[in-house]
């Protein structure tokens, strides 16, 4: 929904070879962001919010599925699913809303074609909502990559808790080899995510402590922050086919022989990590 409803405005931008503000003017003159430009730059700021706040939701789900299941089947309703999605989208917009009120300011990037809230340059005024977005960011991200982490424990220990081979039923082997592939895809994505979320972090608290004004700098931040979206999708489709799983259980497989050379252990015990059969 961020890319159809941003990637236009862009397009028509480089079509006309006018900025946004430009295709959009204000009515305050020339020297203040257009229109156009400032529900560039809300848009810019509420789908780096909105989803990350989803992520949390998501993240938050499988850490209590896996850690507390009890908790997670009396409390966790599909109700409450339902209704957390529109509520995260509604206090996003709220927030993300403040600029247009006049707690901080909107700002045009080169070449015209980028909006965002001014990071740097700006009185205490403007630069106070970018620390608080920047901030709320922060929380966010560590709080996802804290729910990541301890579901991917709780997946490495149930992979490991697997009966050696010969004495469980071969069925038993597509479950550990899920919980596998879950654990790899899951920190891919974490990495990839906190990546593409420190950079415009970083650079708010520089432009409102440092007075680092780096225009640059901070358009460089803002594509990190697009990446994230543009390749969290295809991360996730190409690592959940069945080539990267046979890839997966080849490295595997050639791990445990490895890992059973070198202890000399005997061919029973080569695959307590891997699941068996892979």
């Amino acid at each position: 929904l961020g890319k159809c409803l941003i990637s236009p405005m862009v397009l028509a931008a480089y079509a006309y070879n006018r900025s946004l503000s430009q295709l959009g003017p204000g009515v305050r003159g020339e020297e203040q962001p257009g229109v156009l430009c400032q529900l560039f730059a809300f848009l810019m700021a509420f789908f780096g919010l909105a989803p990350t706040l989803l992520l949390l939701a998501m993240a938050l789900e499988c850490w209590l599925s896996l850690g507390h299941p009890y908790f997670y089947r009396r409390h966790l309703t599909r109700r409450l699913g339902a209704a957390l999605g529109p509520a995260a989208a509604g206090l996003c917009a709220l927030f993300c809303a403040l600029p247009l009120l006049g707690f901080g300011e909107p700002m045009q990037y080169c070449p015209g074609t980028w909006c965002f809230i001014r990071m740097a340059g700006g009185g205490a005024g403007q630069l106070g909502f970018p620390v608080l977005y920047a901030s709320l960011m922060g929380l966010l991200v560590l709080a996802i990559v804290a729910c990541n982490v301890s579901s991917m424990r709780q997946l490495y220990g149930m992979a490991r808790r697997q009966p050696r081979r010969g004495t469980a039923p071969a069925p038993a082997a597509a479950p550990r080899m899920e919980e596998l592939d879950h654990l790899v895809l899951l920190g891919l994505m974490t990495v990839l995510f906190t990546v593409c979320s420190l950079p415009l972090i970083i650079r708010a608290y520089m432009g409102a402590f440092a007075a680092d004004f780096n225009e640059n700098a901070d358009l460089s931040a803002l594509r990190f922050l697009s990446v994230n979206s543009i390749v969290d999708p295809w991360v996730f489709i190409i690592f959940r086919t069945s080539v990267f799983r046979s890839f997966v259980r080849r490295v595997c497989r050639r791990l445990g022989s490895r890992r059973a050379s070198l202890q000399g252990s005997s061919a029973a015990g080569d695959s307590r990590f891997c699941p068996p059969g892979c």
